[in-house]
């Protein structure tokens, strides 16, 4: 009779410490599994590049006007549709112009290289990021991911896809600023005879800062989600398993506008003197920090914004739409693969 009550005042007490020892340790099912995070991230990725590629056309071609218009070929045509008047009269002229000289189709050139670059970058960010995340929560036997660790995540999986990603969006960049009608392969080649390899990495010193863009991004995506989804597990229990391990397609889209707003306000200076070192044709080498003294010194403050609306419209947009897209298609993927 004694060893039968030692036996049970020693049980309750272990199966306690045997709950909280499980509780601690993250199991590998919890964490996000790569295949469902790249397939989901590819494809959400070409189909809002691809749904919004007349904005990053125009967007482009505003943010580039300056680089263009430091060149001989804008002596060429005073209609040009890079030229620098194309920011006086605004995104909405440019369009019209766009849309007079070449039709609808004008608007979706590059749309293939454009559609390759996002699906190939997306699923290269979120392959690096997830495996780095499930890497981090097994070492630190935590599930839960503060903001700095977050970020240096995220700035390690943004740098493990330039080297493939980074030629694509420069290839994507020549064609949308070309004025000659060249087709991608030809400017591929042109691009290699100039320049070489090297030429296929112009911008790169820019992402020092530009790696920080994707990691606010998806920290804060995830970190808002992480509080919602927890906040709406305690407030009822019924959403335990299945879709309440997402959010609604109306959550996903919203929380990804705010997060891509944050992250594109925060680094635009870089983006804008990355693609006017990508679009221009100037001999001599610039490193990103005097291409963004040459725009401060031309225009400004106004100057290094030049093109955040259009930039902001295409991103954030493509950014709800890519979220969206990730947290349905993830959620579908999930339960096949996972048997989720």
């Amino acid at each position: 009779p004694t060893i039968i009550r030692l036996k049970e005042k020693v049980s309750p007490h272990q199966n306690t410490k045997a709950q909280q020892t499980h509780s601690t340790m993250p199991s590998y099912a919890e964490q996000p599994s790569i295949a469902v995070e790249v397939l989901s991230a590819s494809v959400g990725g070409a189909f809002s590049s691809s749904a919004l590629y007349p904005l990053e056309l125009l967007k482009t071609k505003v943010q580039a006007a300056e680089a263009s218009s430091s060149t001989d070929e804008e002596k060429d045509d005073g209609d040009d549709d890079n030229d620098s008047s194309s920011t006086g009269n605004g995104t909405i002229a440019l369009a019209k112009r766009i849309y007079d000289k070449g039709g609808i189709s004008a608007f979706y050139a590059g749309v293939e290289t454009s559609a390759i670059q996002s699906a190939t970058e997306k699923a290269l960010y979120f392959f690096a990021y997830t495996g780095l995340k499930n890497a981090y929560a097994l070492t630190t036997a935590s599930n839960r991911i503060g903001t700095l660790p977050n970020l240096a995540l995220g700035c390690a999986a943004e740098w493990a896809h330039l080297p493939i990603t980074l030629p694509i969006d420069c290839l994507t960049t020549k064609i949308q600023t070309d004025k000659s009608g060249k087709g991608a392969f030809t400017l591929l080649c042109a691009m290699l005879s100039e320049k070489g390899l090297g030429g296929m990495y112009k911008g790169v010193q820019a992402y020092t800062i530009l790696c920080f863009k994707p990691a606010i991004q998806y920290t804060v995506y995830e970190q808002i989600k992480r509080i919602m989804l927890v906040a709406r597990q305690k407030k009822n229990q019924r959403y335990r398993g299945g879709a309440g391990d997402t959010l609604s397609s109306a959550e996903a889209f919203l929380l990804g506008m705010v997060s891509r707003t944050i992250a594109t306000v925060l680094v635009f200076p870089y983006i804008r003197a990355k693609v006017m070192m990508q679009s221009g044709s100037d001999e001599k080498k610039k490193s990103i920090g005097s291409m963004m003294g040459e725009i401060l010194k031309e225009g400004g403050m106004k100057g290094l914004f030049q093109g955040l609306g259009p930039e902001l419209t295409r991103g954030v947009l493509s950014a709800a739409l890519m979220m969206m897209m990730k947290e349905r298609i993830g959620w579908a993927v999930g339960k096949v693969i996972d048997g989720r």
